[in-house]
């Protein structure tokens, strides 16, 4: 578990007190779409030197924020200052020039250049004869700047071939060789390891010292409140605070996020009660460096699946759907053997919700209706003759079981924010009639908002009989929504941990290393 030292007192409200200029701020930014208005009024400075958390709901404005700072759209109405000086940012070249380097949620990365090549695209360095590049320099100066957040991943892989933790760590050693003044980084912890964070926010705090300004987005309490020199709170597109960290709590800076009170805990109860088996997995072996896991999962309960970074839970994940060959071993779900294939996995009533929603669970410019009726085409047209309007009204059923904040099914999935997004893919799988749920970190980049709202719908799940495994790096959703998990090491299962001893040091303690 990351253990975090609580950020030295900001001298930026000092600053503000003796009258100097933020280096960077934004006065009345709104932007609209069609049919949202992403921004109102919102005003947003920043100083050199702090760490900013900015916070709010997935949609609540965060991202357009920050895609207005960077250049990558243009804000309808509001100024801009550097410095004190009016400026206006109407390009990503704009920005770059006044030091500023994003590191966004979704990766901007080329899937088949090495890292070496994304790192330094567009700014390679020139070689001694004109019109070359000096590739040598590109790789020893992408190589120092993964090394100065911790990271040895070879620079001449490309990247299609790297895991979502390792593409993380290269967009941000992106944005540091760019030497911002002013980085943003949105959830960039979402997909590491506690070693890697580790080394980010050390990193973070030495850049902190130097006098970089960071806008921080995240959905973490802890980084909130122990990174944090100041807190910005939005909500549906407004500025509803500016707060101290020492100045609020945990269930207050939530309720302004939301609006109202969440539970943050997302406890479950203790009336678990365990029906038929719905999976069963026995010595399954495969090339992704699995071996020999054995689990069982229930209907009515939630299992979880949880190990470190690196430890295999995926591969499990994906072994069982039928994604990923299996060498050896046997697959069960409702006491039918299972041969293979995502295919056959969908008719015998599994779904999986994938790690990556937007890479592998969603067609994201497809519309929302198409989405959530994608993986039961079978079922809803047997003849094998598409019917409009039968589609719609299961999408349109399905967006109002799950309060899906859409303003039609008719919306492009990609418009959607990351906890609605989430929702759709469960809806694909209701739709098709599943029974056994496979949830591969549920809540990776949503709201605490929306976190409450998926954690609710398992719930509802396993209450209507179904089965749930659940994969999560949050090993406090583990302890808390977990009837029973198993605990994965080096691509094994170490151990399971009942209800009665599911605790996060038992936990830490089976998915470590020993020497």
């Amino acid at each position: 578990m990351v253990t975090l030292t609580p950020s030295a007192p900001t001298e930026s409200p000092v600053h503000q007190a003796a009258g100097g200029a933020p280096l960077l701020e934004l006065r009345g930014i709104s932007k609209t779409f069609p049919g949202v208005r992403a921004l109102d009024d919102v005003s947003f400075p920043i100083w050199a030197g702090e760490i900013h958390m900015l916070c709010g709901e997935n949609g609540a404005g965060k991202s357009s924020l920050m895609k207005v700072l960077c250049g990558a759209y243009v804000a309808d109405a509001g100024e801009m200052f550097h410095n004190g000086g009016k400026i206006e940012i109407k390009s990503t070249l704009d920005a770059r020039k006044l030091g500023i380097a994003v590191i966004f949620q979704e990766f901007s990365l080329i899937p088949y250049l090495s890292v070496a090549q994304n790192i330094f695209l567009g700014r390679e360095f020139p070689g001694r004869i004109p019109g070359t590049i000096d590739r040598q320099k590109i790789r020893s100066e992408a190589a120092r700047f993964l090394a100065m957040i911790g990271s040895d991943i070879d620079v001449d892989t490309p990247v299609h071939k790297l895991g979502v933790a390792q593409q993380q760590m290269v967009e941000i050693a992106k944005a540091l060789s760019q030497n911002a003044r002013v980085l943003v980084m949105d959830e960039p912890t979402s997909a590491l390891s506690d070693t890697e964070t580790e080394h980010l926010f050390g990193m973070m705090r030495r850049l902190k010292a130097n006098g970089v300004a960071i806008v921080y987005i995240s959905h973490r309490m802890a980084e909130v409140f122990l990174l944090g020199d100041r807190i910005t709170i939005l909500r549906d597109g407004k500025k509803v605070d500016t707060v101290l960290p020492n100045e609020t709590s945990v269930s207050d800076l939530v309720q302004k996020m939301v609006g109202r009170k969440v539970d943050t805990i997302h406890r479950r109860g203790d009336n678990m009660k365990a029906g038929e088996l719905a999976l069963e997995v026995k010595g399954l072996n495969a090339p992704s460096g699995i071996a020999d896991i054995n689990l069982n999962v229930r209907a009515g309960e939630i299992v979880g699946l949880c190990g470190l970074v690196g430890s295999g839970r995926t591969e499990v994940a994906r072994a069982i759907f039928g994604a990923d060959r299996i060498s050896s071993g046997q697959v069960t779900f409702f006491g039918k053997p299972f041969s293979g294939g995502p295919d056959e996995a969908t008719r015998l009533g599994v779904g999986l919700i994938p790690e990556s929603r937007k890479a592998q669970g969603l067609a994201l410019i497809r519309s929302v209706g198409d989405n959530i009726v994608l993986a039961a085409l079978d079922r809803l047209f047997p003849s094998r003759l598409f019917q409009p309007r039968t589609a719609r009204k299961a999408a349109d059923d399905m967006i109002q079981k799950l309060r899906i904040a859409t303003p039609s099914a008719r919306r492009a999935a990609q418009f959607l924010s990351g906890g609605n997004q989430q929702k759709v893919v469960v809806g694909k799988w209701l739709t098709a009639d599943a029974r056994l749920f496979i949830f591969d970190e549920p809540t990776r980049g949503i709201d605490v908002g929306a976190k409450a709202e998926v954690f609710a719908l398992m719930y509802d799940l396993v209450e209507k009989g179904a089965a749930i495994l659940m994969i999560s790096s949050e090993l406090s959703e583990i302890v808390n929504v977990c009837d029973r998990a198993y605990v994965m090491r080096e691509g094994r299962i170490a151990g399971e941990l009942p209800r009665d001893r599911l605790a996060e040091e038992n936990i830490l303690q089976l998915g470590m290393h020993h020497e």
